[in-house]
């Protein structure tokens, strides 16, 4: 369950993990139509602390993304946007902000 821009989310999420940085960030991935795949969410937002989180919730990140299995994973992160529909469907959205 998930669409690309949630797998985008939890695999940036994953490799900042691996590869830390030394400065904040956060990772917004997105579908302007409020859905990414075939559930309710639009996608991800995610920062360093994502992958901690979503093992705190019981799933292992790593086993969710090669299952392409990003929803519950990241709704387990507290990661999930949920947006509703927007009317619109533009493009996928992705941004990184860096603090």
């Amino acid at each position: 369950m998930g669409g690309r821009n949630q797998e985008l989310a939890l695999r940036l999420a994953l490799l900042a993990e691996a590869q830390p940085v030394n400065f904040g960030w956060a990772f917004a991935a997105v579908g302007s139509d409020g859905r990414d795949g075939p559930g309710e969410a639009a996608g991800g937002l995610v920062g360093p602390g994502t992958p901690a989180a979503i093992r705190a919730g019981g799933i292992d990140p790593a086993a969710a993304l090669a299952r392409n299995d990003s929803t519950p994973a990241l709704a387990a992160g507290d990661a999930l946007v949920v947006a509703g529909a927007t009317g619109t469907n533009v493009a996928g959205l992705a941004v990184l902000v860096r603090s």
